[in-house]
């Protein structure tokens, strides 16, 4: 775990100490997926994003040093093996019949965001380096979770979509299955559109090109999420399946 703050150039990484700590990151989590699509939505959330997992989940803060001004924040479920993955948040949309037969530790990352209009590719760095640190430190072997796309209309997405379909499908023994009442299925996208990698790559969220870029995959549909208006992907990434050389720069930059 963070037993310490880590300090890198401008930001702090600490985990929450308090409930006013969880409350910043509410508030936070409100400003990146709720306000945007403003009206009722966003009125009757009363200015925080909360569920029933936040008390379940480490908070992971990511704070200006100079100020303290919150710049990012993601929340982190440990599960002991596969056995207690019905306890995820990604279990709410997704079958996960396949994973529960995982036999190492697994973390469950959700929420992820940063502060609208903050761009600073430092942020994601310093992010999975506290990732890495917690990772190692914990025996993880899988790190999951439910990467979003803005909007509920896949066509917006159709060719991030068939780029992952055709590129990062996951491995059939960890695949999940459709549970959601509302999904987009791969399969015709993967058969019948055709692509720019690069075009695709950019489209996507960048936690969620992170985890490809480690060796990540998806699996072979998308979650309609009316509450927050997105469309997620169920992401995994084994541990084991990082290359050793970008495992060797998070360890450092988790240091």
């Amino acid at each position: 775990m963070l037993s310490a703050p880590l300090v890198k150039g401008r930001y702090v990484v600490r985990f929450s100490r308090d409930a006013a700590d969880v409350a910043r990151a509410q508030h936070l989590r409100w400003q990146a997926f709720r306000a945007p699509r403003g009206g009722a939505a966003a009125a009757a959330a009363g200015g925080r994003d909360a569920d029933s997992h936040d008390r379940r989940c480490l908070h992971v803060l990511i704070e200006e040093a100079c100020s303290g001004a919150l710049a990012c924040c993601f929340r982190l479920m440990a599960l002991a093996d596969g056995r207690a993955i019905p306890k995820s948040y990604s279990a709410w949309f997704y079958d996960l019949s396949g994973l529960s037969r995982y036999g190492a530790p697994m973390a469950e990352i959700g929420r992820f965001c940063i502060r609208p209009g903050l761009h600073d590719p430092d942020i994601l760095r310093i992010a999975w380096g506290a990732i890495t640190r917690y990772v190692d430190d914990n025996g993880v072997g899988l790190l999951f979770g439910c990467s979003s796309f803005r909007g509920t209309d896949w066509r917006a997405h159709a060719e991030a979509f068939a780029a992952l379909a055709q590129g990062h499908a996951a491995p059939p023994q960890w695949l999940p299955r459709a549970k959601a009442p509302e999904v987009v299925d791969f399969a015709p996208l993967r058969a019948g559109q055709v692509c720019d990698p690069k075009r695709a790559m950019a489209a996507m969220p960048p936690l969620l090109r992170s985890y490809l870029a480690m060796g990540g995959w998806v699996g072979d549909h998308a979650v309609v999420d009316r509450d927050l208006g997105t469309l997620h992907v169920f992401t995994g990434l084994e541990i084991r399946a990082i290359p050793p050389g970008r495992a060797r720069l998070l360890r450092a930059i988790g240091a």
